[in-house]
């Protein structure tokens, strides 16, 4: 029996994407190069292409293409995705970061992660909310089936792209597999390091954890780590106006090692994002034994349960107080390593895998019956 081929767009990839990177990575090296039901081609960037995907189980296709040249990325998404699949033979295509064709004879599984541009447009810098909305729609009416990420993402899919829950499957992200076996942080480690990562867009709320950083007298202050910008970080106009220089330290983008030993040293992770449509940083955290402050917002809750102190990070001080009440309290955040721990074993890269072949596999037989 020959096996189905399943085109995926890797035209966002460019290796400064983040977490919808670290989607594709862990769930394509899932999957292996003899899987006795389907064969893999990516269509690549041109920056993936010049890194290289050891990762990937297939063959590698230069689109020429740059993920970081906007313009010719949105129309490659558009129409170049659905002729590369027709041309190598495709039975599938799996677009699995938010975009994909605005229509295509070979079938498409669409990933939409979050939506952003629909529920906070003033999040989205210049002119893109509404070029993303027009994508958005047009990738999700092309779409055969619609993956994403959470129950609080298909709710928004639900309403914004009236997608009918017959065509909606949630399959939930999980932890790095490094950190499955990170030991409970114990009540000797001091409280004296947190961790925040993530892009510079506004949503993220990295102003307002410096603002509530800075309001910690500084006897109890804890050092602040943050990493995930490229080039001159935007926050470090914040940090030198609040007087922080001595306790927080801009990483920018890191390596994938280097943030799991960050992860794994941090005595809290703390987490200010105003909208997520997963949040996969608090699982990240919690797979390592890291206590979590987080937002307290209905996303965050379905990931993280009990197991994180939840606050109204829009409020400098609230979210000030949460900091030093974790901080402060060694035997509080042995209990949240413990529990993150447990939360964070309920999600594996193993399940994502499964879940996504069964949707391939459901709709490559719709297709051929």
């Amino acid at each position: 029996m020959s096996r189905s081929l399943v085109l995926v767009d890797l035209l966002f990839f460019t290796g400064r994407k983040g977490g919808m990177e670290s989607y594709v990575r862990e769930l394509y090296s899932r999957y292996t190069e003899d899987d006795p039901d389907f064969a893999f081609a990516a269509f690549a960037s041109t920056e993936l292409v010049e890194a290289g995907a050891p990762w990937f189980p297939g063959s590698v296709i230069d689109s020429g293409l740059s993920g970081e040249d906007r313009v010719a990325w949105a129309r490659g998404e558009l129409f170049a995705v659905s002729r590369a699949a027709r041309r190598v033979g495709a039975a599938l295509i799996h677009a699995p970061a938010n975009l994909g064709p605005a229509r295509s004879a070979v079938p498409v599984v669409l990933t939409i992660h979050d939506l952003l541009p629909f529920r906070h447009p003033e999040y989205v810098p210049g002119p893109y909310a509404g070029v993303l909305r027009t994508m958005n729609r047009l990738a999700a009416r092309a779409a055969a089936r619609v993956l994403t990420v959470s129950e609080s993402s298909a709710d928004d899919i639900r309403r914004y792209l009236h997608v009918p829950d017959s065509r909606i499957d949630v399959v939930p992200l999980a932890g790095s597999a490094s950190g499955a076996t990170a030991p409970a942080k114990g009540s000797s480690r001091s409280g004296d390091l947190l961790l925040s990562v993530g892009n510079r867009m506004p949503h993220k709320n990295f102003p307002r954890l410096l603002e509530a950083l800075a309001t910690i007298r500084k006897p109890d202050r804890p050092r602040l780590v943050i990493t995930g910008s490229h080039g001159d970080d935007p926050l470090r106009a914040d940090v030198e106006r609040l007087g922080l220089a001595d306790h927080v330290e801009l990483r920018g983008w890191v390596t994938a090692d280097e943030l799991d030993r960050l992860y794994r040293d941090a005595t809290a992770y703390v987490f200010p994002t105003r909208f997520e449509g997963f949040g996969l940083p608090a699982l990240e955290a919690m797979t390592r034994g890291c206590p979590l402050i987080a937002s307290d917002l209905p996303v965050i809750r379905e990931i993280a349960g009990d197991a994180a102190i939840y606050t109204d990070t829009t409020d400098a001080q609230a979210l000030a107080d949460a900091i030093v009440h974790v901080t402060g309290d060694a035997k509080l955040r042995q209990r949240m390593s413990r529990a993150g721990l447990d939360r964070a074993s309920e999600f594996s890269w193993e399940r994502t895998a499964a879940g996504t072949r069964r949707v391939f596999a459901e709709e490559l037989a719709t297709t051929a019956s």
